[in-house]
């Protein structure tokens, strides 16, 4: 019991302690987990058979990733953004449209294509944080006074 307390509280400092791009990263990261999860059950499928049990850890994984993807797209600044902004709320849309036929469907094809796709939004955005990170340590470095 108190073990999940801990857990709990440490993961809501993490979050209210992470910048922006973390948080991002943090977003990505989960809606990477979930379509993992999703496929992994597809591929326990049994040929020719339905589970609902199956279909229905399938299918909510898929709402909590459309979840996320909206979480991203209202996250969105159109002004500091301008066309990467447009363009990431337009990927966004299609990633929520190709889940929701993928749900309907139970295509699993679908799913790996976002998750592919999310996949490599999720490592760019690793590369930005960390190159901005690196920046602002060299940046107050330079800014220091040794002399005294």
């Amino acid at each position: 019991m108190a073990y999940n307390n801990a857990l709990e509280t440490y993961k809501e400092t993490r979050i209210k302690t992470a910048s922006q791009g973390q948080l991002i990263i943090m977003l990505y990261n989960e809606a990477v987990r979930q379509l993992d999860k999703a496929l992994n059950v597809f591929e326990m499928k049994v040929e020719g058979k339905k589970d609902p049990g199956r279909i229905e850890i399938i299918s909510k994984s898929i709402v909590k990733t459309q979840e996320i993807i909206s979480e991203l797209m209202v996250s969105l600044d159109f002004e500091q953004g301008g066309d990467i902004a447009k363009n990431l709320f337009s990927l966004y849309t299609w990633f929520n449209r190709e889940l929701m036929e993928a749900n309907i469907n139970q295509d699993a094809q679908r799913i790996k294509k976002i998750y592919i796709q999310i996949e490599q939004l999720r490592n760019a955005w690793q590369e930005i944080v960390a190159s901005n990170t690196v920046e602002s340590v060299n940046q107050e470095v330079l800014g220091l006074n040794i002399a005294g």
